[in-house]
C-alpha cells in the first residue's frame, strides 16, 4: 500500500507544534527551528532542524522530543533528526504565528528588533 507522504508530513508538523523550546514558550515549528521535513516512499521521516543558539545545553533533549513527536505519527516507520547550524537561526525564520506569540509574551516584535539591530529596520 502506497503511503501519502504529504499527509504524513502535515501530521508530523502538527505533532511538532506540541514540542516547545524550554527557554522560549513557543513550539519548535513556529519558532522556525525546523528547516526541512522529508518523507521517503517507505515512511522514513528525515528532519533537518536547528537551535536558537549553537551552545544550547538542552540540544539533545529538544532533538529527542522532535524525534519522539514525529515517531508518534501513524504511518511513520522511522525518524532521523539532523541538527544543523548552517544557516544559523535568526528571528526571521519564525512563522507569523510564532512572531505573534513572541510579541504577546515578550511585549515586542522580535523580527523588527532584529532587523533594526542589523540596520534593516525602519
Amino acid at each position: 500500500m502506497a503511503i501519502n507522504k504529504e499527509e504524513i508530513r502535515k501530521k508530523v508538523i502538527e505533532a511538532l507544534k506540541q514540542v516547545y523550546d524550554p527557554e522560549i514558550p513557543i513550539n519548535v515549528w513556529d519558532l522556525g527551528l525546523i528547516y526541512d521535513i522529508n518523507v521517503t516512499d517507505d515512511g522514513v521521516v528525515n528532519i533537518k532542524m536547528t537551535l536558537t543558539a549553537p551552545g544550547c545545553p538542552l540540544a539533545n533533549m529538544i532533538a529527542y522530543r522532535v524525534y519522539s513527536a514525529a515517531q508518534s505519527v501513524e504511518g511513520v516507520k522511522d525518524v532521523n533528526v539532523d541538527v544543523v547550524f548552517d544557516p544559523p537561526w535568526d528571528p526571521t525564520k519564525m512563522t507569523p504565528e510564532g512572531r505573534r506569540k513572541f510579541k504577546e509574551l515578550m511585549g515586542y516584535d522580535i523580527v523588527e528588533a532584529y532587523e533594526s539591530s542589523r540596520g534593516k529596520g525602519s
